[in-house]
C-alpha cells in the first residue's frame, strides 16, 4: 500500500524552514511536485526569472511585518475644532439649509410649517434665504406652491385650488408668509392692506440702542447710485426737511419725485450687551424700508445686514469687540452671519373666517443670539 508522509520543521527565530518530504505515493503526483519546489526554493531568494512564480510568505516575514505595523506611530489627529469654528458652522448651516434644494423638499418643509389656513388663505413659516419669488429659475416658494397646494388637500389628483403670494417677505426674512388659495382673494387682502387692516409685526436684533426706545419714523426712501471702486445702488433716505442755514431749526423741502412714502413704528423690547430687540411695524410697503430706517435714521443697523451697515462700500458688517465676544465670532467670520429679521406676527380683519392672529416661532439662529446677547423676549419676561 503507497504511503506519503510530510514533515515540516520550522525554526521561526532565524528564519530557516526546512521542509522534508518522503513519498511513494502514485495518488499524490501535486503533493509530491509541490514538496519537491520548496526544496529546490532556498529560503530568502526568489524564484527563478523563468518560472514567474511569487515568492511564498514565511512566517517569520508576516510577523515581522506585524511588529512593524505596532512600531509605526499613531496616525496624527485633527487638531480639536474651536468653539469660533462650531459657530461658524452653525451659522453656515442655518444661512443655507433650504437653498438650492429639490423643490419637493422645499415643498414638504413649508407643508411642516403651515401656522394656519381655511377656505382662503394660507400662513406659512418662510425659511431663511428662500426668495419668494425668483425669475432665474431657481427654487423660489412661488415655483413650488402647485406641489404644496396638493399636500394641503391630500395629494389629490383633481385638485383645482391653486396658491398665491399676497404680502410678501424678502430673501433673508424669515417668518409668516401669506398665502391666497384664489386670485380674488389676493385682490381682498391688497385692499385690506391698503386700508390699514393687515397688520405685520417684526422682531430685530440691532446693533445699538435706539433712542428714544419708542416712536414712529416718516422718512421717505429712494434708490440712489453709490460710486466708488464697487459701484451699486441702495434705498437711502430721502428727508422732506433738513436743517436751517443758521443750525437754529428745519425747514421743509421739496418731495423728490422718485421717492417713495416709508412709515415704521418701532419699540425696543429689551436691551443688553450694546444690543436690542426691536419691534418694527411698518405702515407701507417700500423696498428695504425698516433696514434703511434702523440703519440711517436711527443708526441702529440689524444684526447680520450687510447691506446697510455701510452706506460707501460692500463690506460685511462691522461689530463692536464686546458683541463679537458675546456672539463667539471674529470679525473675518461676520459675513456668515444671517440677517435677523423675523415676521412674528400677523393679523388680518375683515375675513369670512372673522379675525385672523397668528404668531410665528422664531428661527433657531435667531433664538441662539439672544440667548448669546442675553435679551429677552416679553414673553419670556412674564413667565420668569
Amino acid at each position: 500500500m503507497n504511503s506519503c508522509r510530510r514533515i515540516t520543521c520550522s525554526d521561526w527565530r532565524s528564519g530557516l524552514s526546512v521542509v522534508f518530504s518522503q513519498t511513494n505515493c502514485r495518488r499524490c503526483p501535486e503533493v509530491a511536485a509541490s514538496f519537491s519546489r520548496s526544496q529546490t526554493t532556498a529560503p530568502g531568494h526568489a524564484p527563478d526569472s523563468d518560472t514567474g512564480e511569487k515568492p511564498r510568505l514565511r512566517a517569520i516575514d508576516l510577523a515581522r511585518k506585524v511588529q512593524q505595523e505596532k512600531a509605526k506611530p499613531p496616525p496624527a489627529t485633527e487638531p480639536p475644532v474651536s468653539g469660533q469654528q462650531k459657530r461658524v458652522t452653525e451659522l453656515k448651516r442655518f444661512s443655507l439649509q433650504l437653498q438650492n434644494v429639490h423643490p419637493n423638499v422645499l415643498a414638504k418643509h413649508l407643508h411642516r410649517s403651515v401656522l394656519y389656513q381655511d377656505e382662503d388663505v394660507v400662513i406659512t413659516n418662510k425659511p431663511y434665504g428662500v426668495p419668494v419669488r425668483d425669475d432665474s429659475g431657481a427654487t423660489s416658494i412661488a415655483s413650488v406652491l402647485p406641489v404644496l397646494s396638493k399636500m394641503l388637500d391630500g395629494m389629490k389628483i383633481k385638485s383645482d385650488t391653486q396658491l398665491f403670494p399676497s404680502l410678501g417677505l424678502e430673501k433673508e426674512t424669515t417668518g409668516a408668509l401669506l398665502l391666497a388659495r384664489r386670485e380674488e382673494v389676493v385682490e381682498h387682502i391688497l385692499n385690506l392692506n391698503r386700508n390699514n387692516q393687515v397688520q405685520r409685526k417684526y422682531w430685530v436684533i440691532t446693533v445699538g440702542v435706539p433712542v428714544p426706545s419708542e416712536g414712529v419714523i416718516d422718512i421717505p426712501i429712494i434708490e440712489r447710485a453709490v460710486t466708488g471702486p464697487q459701484p451699486h445702488f441702495k434705498m437711502a433716505l430721502s428727508p422732506l426737511f433738513r436743517m436751517n442755514d443758521a443750525g437754529t431749526g428745519v425747514t421743509k423741502v421739496r418731495a423728490h419725485r422718485q421717492a417713495h412714502q416709508a412709515v415704521t413704528r418701532y419699540r425696543v423690547l429689551d436691551s443688553s450687551s450694546g444690543c436690542s430687540l426691536v419691534e418694527l411695524q411698518p405702515f407701507t410697503g417700500a423696498k428695504h424700508q425698516m433696514r434703511v430706517h434702523m440703519a440711517f435714521a436711527l443708526s441702529c443697523s440689524i444684526l447680520g445686514d450687510h447691506k446697510y451697515s455701510h452706506w460707501s462700500k460692500l463690506a460685511p458688517q462691522q461689530l463692536p469687540e464686546r458683541v463679537l465676544g458675546k456672539l463667539g465670532l471674529e470679525q473675518s467670520k461676520i459675513r456668515h452671519l444671517p440677517l435677523h429679521l423675523h415676521a412674528r406676527r400677523l393679523t388680518l380683519s375683515g375675513t369670512r373666517a372673522g379675525d385672523v392672529d397668528v404668531s410665528c416661532p422664531l428661527p433657531k439662529f435667531f433664538t441662539q443670539t439672544l440667548k448669546r446677547l442675553q435679551l429677552t423676549p416679553p414673553d419670556k419676561k412674564d413667565n420668569r
